[in-house]
């Protein structure tokens, strides 16, 4: 079977849906091909906490923080640390135009589409203490009032009155396993029609195939993702820089996230750069209630956990929760062992610890403020407490020996001794007690708090963990768990793949986390946080708006 169209795109993510919109403003057909159901439309962004990261915005000059162009684009390339002549050509000019975008038109593009964005910002990779090195200078994290869904919801409404108009045609269960090359330029895709899927969002769907296909278009936008949610692509990419890769991380995206394009793309003759890079959170705890198979969560966590290793040793400087997640994740494999814990009390919890996700935050997600507004009362948050209390992660205790005895249960064998523990905590705990401390994590507690909407709403005043007061004390075992992928195909600045030997191939673009957000690796070794969905709108804009002209 063939069909014709302007322009195919390959999966249906947030990438490929902004691309998609860029092409039907201009009048332009699409075919939009997609191996899941409808119900997964939008695709990982839709999981998404909805961060962005937007420089020098009324939001961050309301709050008193200071911003520019200058200062991202400085903390960008200190974070990214790009060191490959041939595969950062191109992330290095898409870093410099993304800060530029960031800094620019994209809080107004998104703006009149209908986006809306949370008051606060947060303050994410607060980074290792060097102000030429990793990490954000200043908080940039704006979240989306509706959350990922929020960002999926301005294009995916415009792209589906563009198909009730005719302009886009929706091919879901299949599963394209080539790109067809003529005379040099890619002219579409074959593949497998897979058996329909009446399974939820996200849930892991059959492969069994039923027909085949093949679609035929002047141009393919390969907007597919990364591979986090195939450990065996994980494994074989993992960074030899960080050792031997782990034999069991979670699974921080639904399976359908599978990688498979990269190599499809590549046989057709694209390139792909910084295989070796990637994003895995250190802070991933096992969904209680799980909708893929082995589904982690992320806690996003203010500074005040102390954060111990497996053996009980406290991780150190500047490895504190929420500044440098792939200087944290290098550490942590050379430590022997793959899991690590939080250390904290019920104070902190209820202020400082949120969980990455839409699902896990109702309130943000379906824009009820009343819910919001019960984030200020005492207590966690309603999706914190339920993990609490059903996650196995967890330990809760009314005193120090107790919990570590409830740590060791939770391993093959007791690593940590009490003494140990009470050694490290007894002594931060001295440290609190002053306005001013040595104790680096304390003074980035003082720090944190000098942004009033955190002080407010985000980051524990300093106090002694093991003061009764401030009980129950709580425990939390900490897995790694995949995320994204930020290497990827080589493109231009228009999100055309580039070949082997340097030049455009005719015909073939990607965009989003299938190409690195941008160039193959926008990010370099590691991210600002905020920038993936930005990654997929804006190189996803720059496919759509060059296939337009």
């Amino acid at each position: 079977m063939t069909e014709q169209a302007d322009v195919i795109v390959v999966g249906a993510g947030l990438a490929g849906l902004v691309a998609t919109y860029e092409m039907v403003k201009a009048g332009r057909k699409v075919l939009v091909v997609e191996q899941e159901s409808s119900s997964n439309l939008g695709g990982q962004a839709f999981w998404s906490l909805g961060g962005l990261f937007l420089v020098d915005t009324p939001e961050q000059r309301r709050l008193g923080i200071k911003d520019s162009y200058e200062l991202a684009i400085q903390d960008w390339m200190g974070t990214a640390a790009f060191d490959r002549e041939r595969e950062d050509q191109w992330p290095r000019l898409w870093a410099q135009a993304y800060v530029e975008f960031a800094a620019g038109e994209k809080r107004q593009y998104l703006h009149d589409l209908g986006l809306r964005l949370m008051p606060n910002v947060g303050w994410a990779e607060r980074g290792r203490g060097s102000a030429l090195g990793q990490g954000n200078s200043v908080p940039r994290f704006h979240i989306t009032w509706g959350t990922g869904p929020g960002v999926v919801e301005i294009f995916l409404t415009r792209v589906i009155a563009a198909s009730q108009r005719g302009l886009v045609t929706f091919k879901h269960r299949h599963q394209v396993d080539e790109i067809v090359v003529t005379n040099g330029a890619a002219t579409g895709v074959r593949g497998t029609v897979l058996e329909p899927s009446t399974e939820p969002r996200g849930v892991k769907s059959s492969r069994t195939a039923v027909g085949d296909f093949e679609f035929s278009a002047q141009a393919v936008v390969v907007t597919s993702g990364g591979i986090g949610g195939n450990p065996e692509l994980v494994a074989k990419n993992w960074p030899a820089r960080l050792g031997k890769a782990p034999e069991n991380m979670l699974a921080g995206v639904p399976a359908h996230v599978d990688g498979r394009m990269l190599e499809i793309t590549e046989n057709a003759g694209g390139n792909i750069v910084n295989r070796d890079r990637m994003w895995h959170y250190t802070e991933g705890i096992q969904n209680w209630d799980p909708i893929w198979p082995n589904h982690g969560i992320r806690i996003i966590p203010g500074p005040s956990s102390m954060w111990f290793d497996a053996n009980g040793k406290r991780l150190p400087s500047p490895n504190f929760p929420g500044f440098d997640t792939m200087g944290t994740l290098e550490y942590i494999m050379n430590s022997g062992h793959h899991h690590t814990w939080f250390v904290l009390d019920q104070k902190i919890i209820e202020k400082e610890f949120a969980l990455s996700g839409s699902e896990q935050n109702p309130d943000i997600t379906g824009r009820d403020f009343k819910l919001l507004a019960a984030r200020l009362r005492k207590g966690a948050p309603g999706p914190v407490e339920a993990f609490k209390q059903h996650g196995v992660d967890f330990v809760v205790r009314d005193n120090l020996r107790d919990l570590v005895d409830g740590m060791n249960a939770l391993t093959d064998q007791p690593l940590i001794k009490y003494e140990d523990l009470e050694h490290e905590i007894v002594a931060r705990d001295r440290e609190v007690k002053n306005s001013y401390s040595k104790d680096f994590q304390v003074m980035a507690i003082h720090n944190a708090r000098n942004l009033l909407a955190d002080k407010i709403t985000r980051v524990a005043a300093p106090h002694e963990i093991l003061a009764p007061e401030n009980g129950p004390l709580i425990a939390v075992r900490l897995h790694l768990l995949t995320r994204k992928t930020l290497g990827g195909l080589e493109t231009n600045l228009d999100s055309q793949v580039i070949k082997p030997d340097g030049t455009p191939f005719e015909g073939l673009y990607a965009a989003g986390e299938v190409a690195g957000f941008g160039g193959g690796g926008v990010h370099g070794y590691s991210a600002l946080e905020g920038t993936f969905l930005g990654g997929c709108i804006f190189s996803g804009r720059a496919a759509g708006r060059a296939l337009a002209r």
